[in-house]
């Protein structure tokens, strides 16, 4: 049994994806992971924002909530490249697209730079629209 995070926000929030998951379809499964891929660069883009504590030298693309949130994101994306259809007709531009966004998003965990993660979930929000 897979132990519960001390969060329960987090557990309520993971409890509920797994439901949507379970009672999707592939099409669903493709928009679910964009959304979280969506939310996850929207949680790194207000660890960014996030101002540090007068004594602290951690810089904010370091702290555990922004290389949290980058890896969930990069994940997603990865999963996404490698899991298209073979027999997709869009399938190099979609395997290309997932790729580059998830090589971009491993560019911010060395550099964190707000306008690329919002350039991000922008190409992300892009493809959510035009999926309906």
């Amino acid at each position: 049994m897979q132990m519960f995070s001390q969060n329960p926000a987090a557990t309520y929030r993971r409890i509920a994806l797994e439901a949507r998951i379970e009672a999707s379809g592939s099409a669903d499964l493709t928009r679910i992971c964009l959304e979280e891929a969506y939310a996850a660069l929207g949680q790194a883009l207000r660890a960014i924002e996030q101002p540090l504590p007068a004594c602290s030298e951690v810089i904010p693309r370091y702290s555990r909530g922004y290389r949290d949130a980058l890896s969930r994101a990069q994940t997603i994306l990865l999963w996404l490249a490698q899991s298209v259809a073979p027999g997709h007709p869009l399938g190099a531009s979609l395997t290309a697209f997932y790729g580059g966004l998830a090589s971009q998003i491993g560019v911010n965990c060395l550099q964190a730079d707000a306008q690329s993660i919002v350039k991000i979930k922008s190409d992300i929000k892009d493809i959510l629209e035009a999926a309906g």
